[in-house]
């Protein structure tokens, strides 16, 4: 069954760990995520962003997939489905659809309209038992055409969204949405702090997980965050095995043009990541 978030971040933060929230895109990916966790015994978050909603066929489509999985792949670690970076009404969709948790990601709005509408949700997520994550500060890079520049936030913004209730906090501190440029300055620790220092016991979000260096992930968990976001580093690795798979001419032997063997490859690849991953962020072991 699928849970909401706040438990398993409110751990996370208590435990100086993160749970990593892993984008999903297809069966594929979900069934490799949750097995990973599953067998690493870790708690994890599968993340839509709208975009892959939209390619899934809608966020009902999403949770019955989900949910068939949890119950035929018998999982037992805890399982959030979370909605990424959505938009007000993407996040009344979601709630409606079934997700366990939503981002509402009001960080291009004036604050004074992010603090309207994020009110209004703490009180739809509150009376569902639904967790809710909210943005302050643009995340750098593109996401599904949502473009921010790496901006980092100000922690007195953060301490007003924080204030009303939000299970969880997404602030920017220098981090970029997929590859990391050459002359990228690093996450900004100062910033970090200061956002911890104002929030207090809020679990804080960390987007952007592909290409930040371990020792700068370990340190952010050191400063409070307790959720990380990966999805570039999977595609990568997925497409990198589907690349090698294809040029090795496997899919010309045999019956390797099924797509149950032009696919494994590079699910397996997902695993690896997905495990590499829940081993850095602390959370082997914590369901």
């Amino acid at each position: 069954m699928l849970v909401s978030a706040k438990e398993m971040l409110t751990k996370a933060k208590e435990g100086h760990y993160a749970v990593g929230q892993f984008n999903i895109n297809n069966l594929e990916w979900t069934k490799a995520i949750l097995q990973t966790a599953q067998e690493l015994n870790s708690p994890v978050i599968l993340g839509v962003s709208e975009g892959a909603g939209k390619y899934m066929c809608g966020y009902k489509t999403v949770v019955g997939m989900v949910n068939g999985m949890l119950e035929t792949l018998g999982i037992t670690v805890p399982v959030a489905l979370h909605l990424d970076h959505g938009s007000y009404e993407g996040a009344l969709a979601c709630i409606e659809a079934g997700f366990s948790s939503v981002m509402f990601d009001g960080s291009h709005y004036p604050i004074e309209e992010n603090i309207e509408k994020t009110k209004e949700l703490v009180k739809i997520t509150g009376e569902k038992g639904i967790s809710l994550e909210a943005e302050v500060g643009a995340i750098g890079g593109e996401e599904d055409g949502v473009v921010g520049a790496g901006e980092c936030a100000d922690p007195d913004e953060c301490k007003m969204i924080a204030d009303l209730g939000v299970t969880m906090l997404a602030a920017g501190i220098g981090n970029i949405h997929g590859k990391y440029p050459e002359n990228w300055a690093g996450l900004s620790f100062e910033t970090l702090d200061a956002v911890q220092q104002k929030t207090g016991a809020m679990p804080l979000v960390l987007h952007g997980g592909t290409g930040i260096p371990a020792d700068m992930i370990k340190k952010a968990i050191s400063l409070g965050v307790s959720k990380i976001n990966v999805n570039t580093e999977c595609q990568l690795a997925f497409a990198d095995a589907t690349r090698k798979y294809i040029e090795a001419g496997k899919d010309l032997s045999g019956k390797g043009f099924d797509p149950r063997k032009l696919l494994a490859p590079g699910v397996e690849a997902i695993k690896a990541t997905v495990k590499e991953k829940m081993e850095l962020f602390g959370s082997v072991g914590k369901a």
